[in-house]
């Protein structure tokens, strides 16, 4: 099977390293088209594969054809590739907001397509996906490539309907995170612990956290009470948190984040 990647900024590496470092993919078996000859030089120094001179070449000789441009760029590189995705190939779309409906009325015909959402942390094989497929795709297809996104993320099959929702909690979330994770390392900092620790023990106490989220199956609400001990140190930060309105300031920016998806 030939993959090709249209496109191959921070995700689309990430992507394609996590399927070739997981033995799935070999080398020969991935074609790259990017914008600059530079950028196509340096993907065939780092990871070995194969680079075309232009999109439509990708999509021709591919049978799973990544898109991973900006959601900016789709309308102009579809109309580039269209000819070429003929009935047996698929296309991916990683971009926000692009539905599938919208994916086939630019391809101007009825193809193979699937919808996904993966972040950022695929690039150390921790990410998210939330992905989707129109009805052409095959059970055994559509199993294909939720394997190759299993290579660097947990994968989850969802209705078209949700992945607007996707976007906000897993796609976007990351940056929501890191900020989190900064804005404690600054008060332990401001307690006198030094920045590069502090950025430690934020980033660990986070990251056990979400695995015991994960692990346990228990509710974030019954975890968090079982660091709040009566009269204690973390009930105080907890309260501090609920007064200045933690809750529903990432509900307010995650609807934003929503609306933001639905309307590109």
């Amino acid at each position: 099977m030939k993959i090709g990647f249209i496109g191959c900024g921070n995700m689309g590496q990430a992507m394609m390293w996590g399927m070739l470092s997981s033995g799935r993919v070999k080398t020969s078996d991935v074609l790259v088209s990017t914008k600059t000859l530079a950028s196509k030089v340096n993907l065939q120094k780092k990871y070995g594969v194969e680079v075309a001179e232009k999109n439509v070449e990708v999509a021709m000789l591919s049978d799973v054809v990544f898109l991973a441009v900006k959601p900016q760029y789709y309308e102009e590189v579809i109309s580039e590739i269209k000819g070429a995705l003929w009935e047996n190939k698929i296309l991916v779309s990683i971009a926000p907001g692009k539905t599938l409906a919208w994916l086939e009325e630019k391809v101007g015909k009825r193809v193979k397509i699937i919808r996904a959402m993966p972040n950022t942390p695929s690039m150390v094989k921790e990410g998210m996906t939330g992905i989707c497929a129109n009805d052409l795709v095959t059970v055994s297809e559509f199993d294909t490539v939720c394997k190759l996104f299993n290579t660097f993320s947990k994968t989850e099959i969802v209705s078209e309907h949700l992945m607007d929702v996707v976007t906000a909690v897993s796609g976007s979330s990351p940056a929501y995170v890191f900020m989190f994770i900064e804005a404690m390392a600054d008060a332990a900092v401001e307690g006198g612990m030094p920045r590069a620790q502090a950025y430690t023990f934020a980033a660990q106490a986070v990251l056990g956290s979400a695995k015991m989220v994960l692990e346990t199956d228990m509710h974030p609400g019954a975890l968090k009470d079982m660091v709040c001990s009566p009269g204690g140190t973390t009930i105080q930060a907890v309260r501090v948190l609920e007064e200045n309105g933690m809750r529903a300031a990432v509900m307010d920016a995650m609807k934003t984040c929503i609306d933001k998806s639905r309307n590109m």
